[in-house]
């Protein structure tokens, strides 16, 4: 492992230190500390092996966002307390995200119950501060709820512990007095879609081992070149999680909890972060000639996956080479397990339920042919038992059904899939 770094202390907060890389210029690394705050400081323990748990969860969190698409500010973990990253100018904003309300949102919503749900993603900003000043001004208290105006170019500042409705802001600001960077408003539309993406993901992962993610906050920051970066840590610390309807956050901590069992939800969440991937997967396109035109399908797996899965093509006819099509049928799906085959056929609809009967993963057929010959659908309905073959007419829906499917274990294309539809609940 290299030194830490080499002296030069960049910034130090509560639970974490960032230092400038001893052999790169463009490079920070960020070393975690022992201590666990709440309550903006006014709590204050040390928790043995904290520091270690947070930058496992971290690392582990930043590596799987990366995998999904996300640019996110991680290079890798360097030590059990540190890794690097590149360096970027923070910006002054906490970004929460929530799935469900609990912690301050009830505050300023008191008609709703603990755990309300949200079908479409809540994304929040709040100013951060210190000492309840912002520049010259004195506020009503630190990281207050920030609303952005951009038709008025302003920004509001409320109470974010106080009910939100009757609530007037207790310090309106031009941008001016916020934005450092020319521009930086459009930065929100940016900040608000990579922090749903990075929860979607998060969320799914969660869900792969039993837990929910309920909110989370992360923070952005600027590369030199003006590229934003999904920055900081995101550890136990950054996000509430229910198991069993438990949490095993840092919630457990402002409740009152006992340190030891504090540290046992740490060590577990950093162990079960550790799961977190992006599987291997991918769609077969089964046709029965390598004359058939199976653009349609391989379009809209392109287009609705976004490039997140790759789909191959097998042209092998299941009535003249039976023996030949099953023996590469069966090699695919060892190859590559978590598959789902979309049988593209025209005249050959009987390829589908053949398909399904000899193999495990799941088989879609779409006959190719219907419009002019609708009757051929019969094939591929009225299947013999143990044929659990669907039929879908329509090739995009054929795509996203198989999607959806892979879905269920991949929290990238998850939150692929997710993030169209919440799009579509705005």
């Amino acid at each position: 492992m290299q030194p830490l770094f080499d002296g030069v202390i960049l910034a130090e907060g509560k639970t974490k230190v960032i230092g400038q890389s001893p052999t790169n210029p463009n490079q920070v690394i960020i070393v975690s500390k022992d201590d666990i705050t709440a309550g903006d400081g006014a709590k204050h323990d040390l928790l043995s092996g904290k520091a270690a748990m947070a930058t496992l969860t971290t690392c582990n969190n930043f590596r799987l966002l990366k995998a999904a698409g996300i640019p996110v500010g991680f290079d890798e973990q360097l030590s059990p307390i540190s890794f690097s990253a590149p360096k970027c100018e923070m910006l002054p904003y906490e970004v929460v995200i929530r799935r469900e309300a609990h912690g301050s949102y009830l505050k300023r919503t008191p008609g709703l119950v603990k755990g309300h749900l949200f079908p479409r993603l809540l994304v929040e900003f709040y100013l951060k501060t210190n000492q309840r000043k912002w520049k010259a001004h004195d506020l009503a208290c630190d990281d207050p709820f920030m609303s952005h105006d951009a038709q008025a170019g302003t920004v509001s500042l409320f109470q974010p512990s106080k009910p939100i409705a009757g609530q007037t802001p207790f310090l309106v600001l031009p941008e001016a007095e916020v934005f450092a960077h020319e521009g930086e408003s459009k930065f929100f539309a940016e900040m608000s879609k990579t922090a749903r993406r990075a929860f979607l993901t998060l969320e799914k992962a969660w869900q792969l081992e039993g837990g929910r993610l309920v909110d989370c906050k992360v923070e952005f920051g600027l590369t030199p070149e003006g590229t934003l970066l999904l920055a900081d840590v995101i550890d136990n610390d950054s996000w509430r999680v229910l198991e069993d309807g438990a949490y095993l956050d840092k919630q457990v901590y402002r409740d009152g909890g006992a340190l030891d069992a504090v540290a046992a939800n740490y060590a577990r969440v950093a162990g079960i972060t550790s799961h977190f991937r992006v599987p291997a997967q991918r769609i077969i396109i089964w046709s029965g000639s390598v004359n058939d035109d199976v653009s349609p399908v391989e379009k809209a797996i392109a287009k609705l996956s976004g490039g997140l899965i790759e789909s191959v093509k097998i042209a092998r006819s299941i009535h003249k080479e039976p023996i030949r099509a099953i023996a590469e049928l069966n090699q695919a799906v060892q190859e590559k397990p978590e598959t789902v085959i979309i049988a593209y056929i025209g005249r050959s609809n009987g390829a589908g339920p053949t398909l399904s009967a000899a193999t495990t993963v799941p088989v879609i057929t779409v006959p190719a042919n219907f419009k002019e010959f609708p009757e051929d659908v019969w094939s591929s309905l009225r299947t013999p038992s143990n044929v659990p073959v669907t039929t879908v007419i329509e090739p995009s829906n054929a795509a996203l059904a198989a999607l959806e499917i892979l879905a269920l274990r991949n929290p990238a294309l998850y939150m692929r899939l997710r993030e169209t539809l919440e799009d579509r609940l705005a």
